[in-house]
């Protein structure tokens, strides 16, 4: 009789470890679903967050933008494949930033063929979709 209360608590407790061990795998199979699920969007829009023009802008149309230059700088590298500029740079008052070398995307492609490291600029610098954006640039007289 006593191996047989055994025997039922091994088959209970094997049984009931069984049954954690299968809860725990769909626990974590669903786990990670959601994880998948999460990530989707944000990996479809991935390397969208770069604002597009439909063409270049001429070196006239650069200079002559409405929007006009706060900020004075230096070139100091063109990354022309990831459309970005490293600039040394005053204080960025519109942004309320001190002065700093960074890194800027630039609003249009257009604007990396009008420059070249070490020309002194005038520039303004805008948050778009949470990145920081050249959209206006030319070099300083």
């Amino acid at each position: 009789m006593e191996s047989m209360v055994e025997n039922n608590a091994a088959t209970s407790t094997r049984d009931l470890l069984f049954m954690i061990g299968t809860n725990m795998k769909m626990l974590l199979q669903n786990f990670f679903a959601l994880i998948i699920a999460a990530a989707i969007p944000a990996l479809a829009t991935a390397g969208s967050d770069a604002p597009t023009n439909p063409a270049p802008a001429t070196k006239t149309e650069l200079s002559t933008t409405a929007e006009q230059p706060q900020s004075d700088g230096e070139i100091k590298k063109i990354d022309k494949q990831a459309g970005k500029i490293t600039v040394k740079h005053g204080p960025l008052a519109n942004l309320d930033m001190p002065s700093m070398t960074m890194v800027f995307r630039v609003m249009d492609s257009g604007m990396l063929e009008q420059v070249k490291a070490g020309d002194k600029v005038k520039f303004t610098v805008k948050k778009l979709n949470g990145i920081l954006t050249i959209t206006a640039l030319k070099t300083a007289t």
